[in-house]
């Protein structure tokens, strides 16, 4: 990915983006903006009848006009009025009505754009990056394209078509008067642009400050027995007081340029009225123009104050929501390091004969594995131990494509893993992690998640198969009971069944078990080892496990130190020679490898 600068917004690519959703809806938005413009038109003919009454009343007031003409006048002008309050009722019925619609519509293909962009996206790129920044800004991003959207049709359309309209109806009437709003106006927005421009840099630090205080939350609350266990309240609400703090102050910096921003707009405004008044009356005083034309004036440029306020604070929400963009469009900019081929085919495992085939992997700058070699026949059960940090889940990462070898090949029945869809390669092979994380959904949910297709019966056979039903047994609506955020109201054992009887009901040909039982205790261990033997039938199977007693009766057993192969052979065989296994075995006595 390229480096892209921390406090610079991408206005080009956010705009862009934005345009590209909008374009599937350009019907629509069409609709409104003609909507807008016709709305908009009714205000300045207001105030054209207005001028309409006061010069015809000033001739009435002369006895120039009789009153039965003025009287009729007045009947004429007041239908016309009536007309065009119920016109432009009706179409900002019909304005708004289009506009949720079309709202509703950009939100749900952007949240489904970076969704679906972020969850393809790569294991690092998860194991990097905070939850809570990514609900952050995904929530964020949400709102903010709807704020874009008000603020084209509420804040910029307006102020355009009066803008366009009034210069127009002024130019017949005054054309000095003309020059003085509409230089005014542009001066006005101008001025906002360039605040709104410099205080770009102070905007996104306040939203980074956000992110980590929201990111840091999101930590906090996750770790919250650690935090309870461990009586450390007091430490974290020093630490949370400080991302506060932090972010109060980048808040309070982006927040001063409002200052210079409403002091500027009442200088600039102030000496428009000024001149508005001189130039106007001045005419009017020489008899060019009627005092109609000067209330005229005068009330089309107060009534030009909404759209642009409206406009200015469209402009700070602008840049508020472009930063917003900024930091969830930085995801769209992130690649995918495991890169699909472009003729990628479907993978069906028939044989389950696996091969890591001269593969070498790097993670930084650390060599994990190098010219690594190993066949796993099909419908075998090979075993891997060794320390911690020996390369154990590194294997099965890669396996799954998690990370991609620097060079070498895995195999799947003699075929090149990286020649496949990397989602119907996962989808082959069935797990059972070391670390057992559930949806926050019921039971059955959770178990039936490896295979949705499955019926009630599948379900509740692959439950039993795991020796969960005797414990959902005793929970208040048995399989239907909601286990909460990660798993949280399951103990260590109880999500571990879960985990199993999912890989049960997936039934695969290729069959994981990454510390299958390492939270059960030691009665379960021994009444699920059976079941889990039987599992392993048919299949070929990776178990990787602390604990040895539970690969005793593995086909092979690879002792792993360092990224390589120290020793393979059966229990019996590895435990009758010295070696590195012999000695994990001395060291456990069938208990844990630390």
């Amino acid at each position: 990915m390229a480096r892209i600068s921390r406090d610079k917004i991408d206005f080009k690519h956010n705009l862009s983006i934005y345009f590209n959703l909008l374009k599937k809806y350009k019907s629509a938005m069409l609709i409104i903006l003609l909507l807008v413009l016709a709305g908009e038109s009714t205000y300045v003919i207001d105030k054209a009848l207005f001028k309409y009454i006061i010069d015809r009343g000033t001739e009435f007031a002369g006895k120039t006009l009789s009153q039965l003409v003025f009287i009729k006048l007045l009947l004429i002008i007041a239908s016309v009025f009536i007309g065009l309050v119920i016109f432009r009722t009706i179409a900002t019925w019909l304005r708004l009505h289009v506009i949720n619609r079309l709202d509703a519509k950009l939100i749900l293909d952007l949240k489904r754009k970076y969704f679906n962009h972020i969850l393809e996206l790569s294991y690092k790129f998860h194991t990097n990056t905070k939850t809570g920044s990514i609900i952050s800004r995904l929530g964020r991003g949400s709102r903010a394209i709807e704020r874009m959207t008000d603020i084209i049709l509420f804040n910029i359309a307006p102020l355009i078509f009066q803008l366009v309209i009034v210069t127009a109806s002024l130019i017949y009437f005054d054309w000095v008067s003309a020059i003085v709003v509409f230089s005014t106006i542009v001066i006005f927005i101008g001025y906002s642009l360039f605040i709104q421009k410099i205080q770009e840099k102070s905007n996104l630090r306040a939203n980074r400050a956000e992110d980590i205080e929201k990111g840091n939350m999101g930590d906090i609350f996750t770790n919250i027995d650690s935090i309870k266990y461990f009586g450390k309240e007091k430490s974290i609400k020093n630490r949370f007081g400080k991302l506060t703090e932090t972010t109060r102050k980048a808040m309070i910096k982006h927040w001063d340029f409002f200052r210079w921003f409403d002091s500027g707009h009442t200088l600039i405004l102030g000496t428009g009225v000024f001149f508005l008044i001189y130039f106007p009356i001045k005419s009017f005083l020489a008899g060019q123009i009627t005092i109609g034309t000067i209330v005229f004036i005068y009330t089309v440029f107060t009534g030009m104050m909404g759209p642009l306020f409206a406009f200015v604070w469209g402009m700070r929400d602008f840049y508020r929501l472009m930063a917003d963009f900024e930091w969830l469009f930085r995801y769209g900019k992130v690649k995918n390091e495991i890169k699909e081929k472009p003729n990628a085919l479907e993978l069906k495992i028939k044989q389950g004969q696996l091969e890591f085939k001269n593969m070498h992997f790097k993670y930084g700058k650390r060599t994990i594995f190098e010219n690594f070699n190993l066949k796993i026949p099909k419908n075998k059960k090979f075993a891997f131990v060794g320390h911690s940090g020996c390369g154990k889940t590194t294997l099965i990462k890669l396996l799954y494509r998690f990370y991609d070898v620097n060079s070498g090949a895995i195999l799947i029945d003699n075929k090149n893993i990286k020649d496949f869809k990397k989602q119907s390669l996962r989808s082959e092979m069935s797990i059972v992690p070391q670390e057992c994380v559930l949806f926050d959904d019921t039971v059955y949910n959770n178990v039936a998640f490896s295979n949705p297709k499955a019926s009630k019966e599948e379900v509740l056979k692959a439950m039993r198969f795991a020796q969960l039903d005797e414990i959902i047994e005793n929970f208040p609506k048995k399989e239907k009971t909601i286990v909460g955020e990660r798993g949280v109201k399951l103990s260590g054992g109880e999500k571990q069944r879960v985990s199993i009887a999912r890989a049960i009901l997936a039934n695969k040909k290729v069959l994981v078990l990454d510390e299958a039982t390492s939270s059960l205790d030691s009665e379960t261990e021994h009444e699920i080892q059976a079941d889990l033997e039987k599992l392993m039938e048919g299949r070929t199977s990776i178990i990787i496990a602390h604990r040895l007693s539970t690969i005793m009766k593995a086909d092979k057993i690879i002792v792993l130190k360092r990224g390589k192969i120290v020793q393979k052979g059966t229990h019996q065989q590895l435990i009758n020679q010295k070696g590195e296994y012999k000695k994990l075995w001395n060291l456990q006595k069938g208990g844990y490898i630390k």
